[in-house]
C-alpha cells in the first residue's frame, strides 16, 4: 500500500476491541483501527491515516452488524465521544476491560500474575458522574449527515462537549445521561436564558464571546456546585444570570464564577469567586466527610470510588500498627479512609492546595494520625524523608496516567515496604512500573474496578509483596 491516495477498504471484518474505545481489524498484516465499531461488524472503511504498522479510518458503509451490538440509549452517541461503548452490553464492556488489564500486565509488565479477581462493575451505569464540564460555543457542531444534505442549516450556539480531536467544535447537548439532576435542567436553563437575553457564546477560534465554560458538581449529600466561567466581565449581565440561576434552582448550594481571559479553559490558576452559598460542597463515604472546593480533585464516580478505596484498604492488609505512605495523595481521600486502621499515614502530593484540603479533611473527621506534605514526589520522597518519618510497612501509590518517575520507584525500593498497593487509571504505565519492581516485589493480587461505564477507561489495583529472597 503506497503513500499516495488513502484507500477505501471494503467488507472489513472487525476482530477485536482495541485501546481508547476503538476496535481493530487486520489488513495485509497491518492493524486497522476503526472507531464506533464492535467485533463482528463487517464494514467499508475510508482510511484517513497510514503508518508503517497501522492504519486508521472511519465507517462509510455497514454490511453486517455484530450480534454483540445493542441500541445506544443516548441520541448523541457516536458524535460527542463521551460514551463510546454504549453499543455494547455492560457485561461485555467489563469482559473487555478485565482482559485489557491482564494483557497489559503480561505483555508490557512481563510479570507472573496470581489472584486475578473479577472486575467490580458499577452499580449505576447511567447518571454515575458527580462532575461534568461543558463548553459554550457560538456555532454548534454539524454532523457529517447534516453537511451531506447540502441545505442551509441553522448554526445555533451550543453548550456541550468538544468533538474528539477537534478543539473548536462543540456538540450541543440536550440531555446527558452521565450526571443526575439537576445537571441537565441547569445547563438547558442557562442556554435558554442566554439566547433570550442575547448573551454571546464563546468563539473558541477567534477568542471572543461572554459565556465560556460551565462546571456542575453534585454530591451524595444532595449538595450542588455550579461554576460559570466568563471570558470577560460584564457586571450587569453576569449578575442577572446568576440571580436567575438562584431563583430557578434553590438547590444550588454553591454558586461560583470566574473571569477567565486566558487562551485556555483551565481554572487551576484562576481566582474563583463565590457568588452565593458556600465555596465548597461535601461528599460522604463510610461516615467520613470530604470537603470539595472548586479546584479539588475527587473521583468522579462516588459509588465506585468507595469500592476502589475499600478494596485498596483490604489489599493493604492493615492491622492498626503500620506506618503507611500514601503517594500522590491528592486531597487525602485514601489517606483519611485508611487512617483508622493504621498507626500513622503520611501523604505526599504535588499540588499545595490539595494538601491543604487533605489537612482540612483530616480535621473535619477528627483524624489525628495523618501528616501531609506538598512537593514533587521525586524531590520530597528521599532517604532523608524516610529516615525522619520511619520506614513504611505499606506504601499506597495512586499516580497520574503517566505513572511513576523512575526516581520515585527507586526510592520506594530503597524504603523496602512489606507491601505496595498500586492503584492506577492506566494499566499500561502501571505494568511498566511493576516490571521495574519485579526483581524485588511479586504481584500477589490484581483487582480491576470499573469507574466509567460505556467508556474504555478502567482502574486497577495491584498488590505487590516483597520477595523473600531479598
Amino acid at each position: 500500500m503506497g503513500r499516495g491516495k488513502k484507500p477505501l477498504l471494503e467488507k472489513v471484518e472487525i476482530k477485536k476491541i482495541a485501546a481508547e474505545g476503538k476496535s481493530l481489524a487486520y489488513i495485509d498484516e497491518k492493524v486497522l483501527f476503526v472507531p464506533n465499531t464492535v467485533p463482528g461488524d463487517i464494514v467499508d472503511v475510508q482510511v484517513t491515516r497510514k503508518r508503517k504498522s497501522f492504519l486508521e479510518g472511519f465507517i462509510v458503509k455497514t454490511h453486517k452488524l455484530s450480534a454483540l451490538r445493542i441500541q445506544p440509549f443516548c441520541p448523541h452517541f457516536g458524535i460527542c465521544g463521551g460514551c463510546k461503548w454504549q453499543n455494547l452490553p455492560y457485561e461485555k464492556q467489563l469482559e473487555f476491560k478485565q482482559q485489557e488489564i491482564i494483557d497489559n500486565l503480561q505483555r508490557i509488565g512481563k510479570v507472573h500474575l496470581q489472584n486475578i479477581y473479577p472486575i467490580i462493575g458499577s452499580e449505576k451505569t447511567q447518571e454515575y458522574r458527580n462532575k461534568l464540564e461543558f463548553t459554550f460555543s457560538n456555532k454548534r457542531f454539524l454532523t457529517r449527515e447534516e453537511i451531506d444534505k447540502d441545505i442551509s442549516i441553522d448554526r445555533t450556539p451550543a453548550i456541550g462537549f468538544h468533538v474528539p480531536g477537534l478543539f473548536d467544535k462543540v456538540v450541543d447537548i440536550e440531555n446527558c445521561y452521565l450526571q443526575g439532576n439537576p445537571s441537565n435542567e441547569i445547563r438547558n436553563f442557562i442556554r435558554q436564558y442566554a439566547l433570550e437575553n442575547d448573551l454571546s457564546f464563546f468563539d473558541i477560534r477567534n477568542q471572543n464571546g461572554f459565556l465560556r465554560t460551565l462546571i456542575i458538581r453534585t454530591a451524595s449529600t444532595a449538595e450542588t456546585m455550579v461554576i460559570l466561567a466568563f471570558f470577560y466581565d460584564d457586571p450587569e449581565k453576569r449578575e442577572n444570570l446568576l440571580k436567575a440561576l438562584i431563583r430557578q434552582f434553590p438547590q444550588i448550594t454553591s454558586l461560583m464564577y470566574v473571569i477567565n481571559e486566558k487562551a485556555n479553559d483551565t481554572l487551576t490558576d484562576q481566582e474563583i469567586i463565590c457568588y452565593s452559598g458556600k465555596d465548597h460542597i461535601f461528599e460522604e463515604m463510610e461516615g467520613l466527610k470530604f470537603k470539595i472546593g472548586p479546584k479539588s480533585f475527587y473521583q468522579t464516580n462516588s459509588g465506585q470510588a468507595y469500592q476502589l478505596y475499600k478494596r485498596t484498604r483490604e489489599l493493604a492488609g492493615l492491622t492498626g500498627k503500620e506506618t503507611v505512605y500514601d503517594l500522590y495523595t491528592g486531597t487525602g481521600t485514601i489517606a483519611n479512609f485508611v487512617a483508622r486502621e493504621a498507626a500513622q499515614v503520611i501523604g505526599i502530593e504535588y499540588v499545595p492546595e490539595a494538601i491543604e484540603d487533605a489537612k482540612i479533611n483530616s480535621a473535619l473527621n477528627q483524624i489525628s494520625n495523618t501528616t501531609f506534605y506538598a512537593g514533587d514526589m521525586k524531590d520530597v520522597l528521599n532517604e532523608k524523608f524516610i529516615a525522619h518519618h520511619g520506614r513504611p510497612e505499606v506504601i499506597i501509590t495512586d499516580p497520574p496516567r503517566a505513572g511513576m518517575h523512575p526516581d520515585v520507584i527507586h526510592t520506594i525500593l530503597q524504603a523496602g515496604p512489606e507491601r505496595i498497593v498500586y492503584v492506577s487509571c492506566n494499566s499500561a504505565t502501571q505494568a511498566r512500573d511493576i516490571q521495574l519492581m519485579d526483581p524485588f516485589y511479586q504481584v500477589k493480587a490484581v483487582q480491576p474496578v470499573d469507574m466509567f461505564p460505556h467508556t474504555h477507561h478502567v482502574e486497577n489495583i495491584v498488590l505487590l509483596e516483597k520477595r523473600t529472597e531479598h
